[in-house]
């Protein structure tokens, strides 16, 4: 394949043509499949095998309800804008629609893998006659107390039509014959809460809910004989479309989502074999035709197995690790002020526990010497103590302002809940930019010291949620340096009065610095090759696919730049191609721990790495969403421990890493790197070794080299 490439590319001379970029949609897909793959890693526990599995699951939901139902509504109104990559709305729609069954195929088959792997430990699952013939008591127990009670059975008739049914409903679709052979349709619905899996007692058995309502059919339609049934899930558009010009924004937010309950049909899960009748009975009802439905042969929802994993045996987990805390603010009793002006500090996520930007909120809420907090809000836990923190301090006569992001999809409700809460305690709420996301993740804290006003900030690259943040790798870094908390406020007052700054000292921000930084960071290390100097950049995040980015990667490629790139899920971008972009690498890292963390650094004319290369770290991706249609942070690490604690200790440790680590062919296929050397894991050096910046007074410096 990277033939075919080389020779299409110089004998038709297509540089500037599509082929240079690899699909977004596909690319994702990708990313799924190696997440995918995890689930039938043999250096796995058992139980991770499955919440792999779960995983790809939940990823494949949200992938269905918002990119496969933004080019179905593109096909339904006729868009016909081609991407970079120089695909129609319609082939990209037919070639996902491909992907996505194959996938869904193959998730069903590391299922059936997996149960038997299950078996083998003697953790069984109950599908076979016998085995329900002989918990037979037991099963119909479960129904009457725990299942029934909670069903909702409709009759469709023309007194009773086919119900609304529910993105990512459950729900058992039968055909009955009455007494008279007349045959009629009824459907059993089940409770979005209600359990998938059942364990009977006294056994290490399991039963799903559908298996459970099967054999106790007789109870529920005493009346009728059934002719035959299946289970179908619904996967509706769940992207949102709001008023721009609203008045509220708050009241144009819960009207859209009122609105994304009811979107489109984009996808019907159907369980097994259908009596034809039945289908079509189920089609014309939910009104979905044949390309929009995903044949299933067993679980319609493979996210739901994250149920047995928090019931499962830590022997059958990895190993619990406790996220070190700072030893550098024990020596100052915990008090994160005096710790953070002795100098920077760097905390890298889970490694290292978030408790550090907690107590960071929770101390300047308790502390009368703090005028004013002003704090990002994209996504935060259910019971956040962010939230809490923000709450008490406004209570205790603090000024606190929060921008709290309407747009974070998937979290509005829970956003306008906080806004509300924090609104009622005298929070001062902004929602942002209508046009633009408030992605940023920033703290702003202003405390009296003697006879001085201080302000300490923190910068992330994720987001203030004391849950994920236990399995996304990421940086937290937290400054009093009088330059950087300067440009922090001018952020802010960009974002809550719209006053553009006149000037930035060090930070870059979207969308109106960051695009031109990284052009002129990438145009530096073109002419520092062309003077003779070393040129090197290294760049670690979620996603690449700017298109302008990638067309300057590919400049600096041709101008013998070394490029490595560690791109977690999408790339749009083709390494290796000779003459073209052979002196770039992209390798994606997929294992215990999710990779969100973004770091980008550029060699600035020295060796990498180096304390004189330019480093930084970002709460952007490579997008061109992050880059023009969200406010981003991209900032400069200036401190010595902390950069040498990012290149050094973090970007060569994942750049070594050939233990989780996939390598990006030209051809857009990806390849699981097999250590020819010593095998070495990033994750477990991490979990070992004390980070840089966070080592204290009783910390010794016996760092390991890498």
């Amino acid at each position: 394949m990277k033939k075919k490439i080389n020779e299409e590319i110089f004998n038709k001379k297509i540089f500037n043509k599509p082929l240079r970029f690899i699909n977004r949609e596909l690319s994702w897909l990708k990313f799924n499949e190696r997440v995918l793959s995890e689930s039938q890693n043999s250096d796995n526990p058992l139980m991770e095998k499955i919440r792999f599995l779960s995983i790809s699951g939940n990823n494949l939901d949200e992938f269905h309800m918002v990119r496969v139902a933004g080019l179905w509504r593109q096909i339904k109104e006729k868009v016909f804008n081609r991407t970079d990559d120089g695909l129609t709305t319609r082939q990209q729609f037919n070639e996902v629609s491909k992907t996505l069954k194959l996938l869904l195929k193959t998730q069903q088959l590391s299922w059936d893998t997996l149960k038997k792997e299950l078996g083998s430990v003697k953790i069984n699952f109950l599908e076979t006659i016998r085995g329900f013939k002989e918990n037979k008591k037991e099963i119909q127990l479960i129904f009457k107390e725990r299942i029934l009670p909670t069903l909702t059975l409709l009759a469709i008739d023309p007194a009773h039509p086919f119900p609304f049914l529910p993105n990512q409903s459950i729900t058992m679709v039968c055909s009955l014959k009455n007494k008279k052979g007349k045959i009629s349709y009824s459907l059993i619905i089940f409770p979005p809460k209600l359990q998938r899996f059942f364990k009977l007692h006294d056994k290490n058995s399991w039963i799903r809910s559908e298996d459970i309502i099967k054999q106790n059919f007789e109870l529920i339609f005493q009346d009728f004989e059934l002719q035959s049934f299946t289970l179908v899930r619904v996967i509706r558009d769940s992207d949102i479309e709001f008023e721009e010009e609203a008045e509220d924004l708050l009241l144009s937010f819960e009207s859209a989502l009122k609105k994304r309950r009811r979107g489109t049909v984009v996808g019907l899960y159907i369980q097994g074999r259908v009596e034809k009748k039945l289908l079509s009975f189920i089609k014309k009802s939910l009104k979905v035709d044949e390309e929009r439905i995903f044949r299933i042969s067993s679980l319609v929802d493979i996210k739901s197995l994250d149920e047995i994993i928090e019931q499962g045996e830590q022997k059958f987990k990895f190993k619990k690790f406790k996220p070190r805390f700072p030893q550098r603010i024990n020596d100052f009793n915990g008090d994160c002020f005096s710790a953070i002006r002795k100098k920077d500090l760097l905390v890298h996520h889970p490694f290292e526990s978030f408790d550090v930007v907690v107590n960071f909120l929770e101390q300047a809420a308790n502390d009368e010497n703090v005028i004013s907090i002003k704090q990002t809000l994209y996504r935060t836990s259910d019971n956040s103590p962010i939230v809490k923190a923000l709450i008490k301090a406004s209570n205790l006569g603090k000024s606190v302002t929060a921008v709290v992001e309407l747009k974070a999809r998937f979290d509005e409700e829970k956003n306008i809940k906080w806004s509300r809460d924090l609104e009622k305690a005298g929070v001062n709420i902004v929602y942002g930019f209508v046009r633009w996301k408030t992605h940023a993740k920033i703290s702003l804290i202003t405390r009296k010291e003697k006879s001085d006003v201080k302000s300490y900030v923190h910068f992330g690259t994720g987001n203030y949620h004391p849950l994920t943040a236990k399995v996304y790798t990421d940086l937290s870094i937290f400054s009093c340096k009088p330059k950087i908390v300067e440009d922090a406020l001018n952020l802010f007052n960009f974002i809550t009065g719209y006053t553009k700054p006149k000037k930035m000292n060090l930070l870059s921000y979207s969308p109106i610095l960051l695009r031109h930084k990284l052009v002129s960071l990438i145009d530096n290390e073109v002419a520092n090759k062309k003077k003779g100097l070393p040129a090197e950049i290294w760049i670690k995040v979620n996603s690449l696919i700017d298109s302008d980015i990638i067309d300057k990667l590919y400049d600096a490629s041709q101008n013998g730049v070394k490029i490595e790139l560690i791109v977690r899920g999408i790339c749009g971008l083709r390494p290796g191609i000779e003459g073209f972009s052979e002196n770039i690498r992209v390798k994606s890292i997929i294992g215990r721990f999710l990779e969100h963390s973004r770091i980008l650094c550029f060699a600035n004319g020295k060796d990498m790495p180096s304390s004189k290369n330019n480093v930084f770290i970002s709460s952007a991706d490579l997008m061109t969403r992050n880059l023009d249609r969200r406010v981003e942070t991209f900032v400069p690490i200036i401190n010595e421990t902390v950069h040498e604690q990012i290149i050094k200790q973090i970007m060569v440790t994942y750049l070594k890493d050939n233990i989780n680590s996939w390598l990006l062919r030209s051809d857009g296929t990806y390849e699981k790197i097999v250590s020819k050397s010593k095998p070495f894991s990033a994750f477990q050096y991490l979990l070992k070794e004390p980070s840089l910046s966070g080592r204290g007074s009783k910390q010794k410096n016996n760092d390991k080299k890498i």
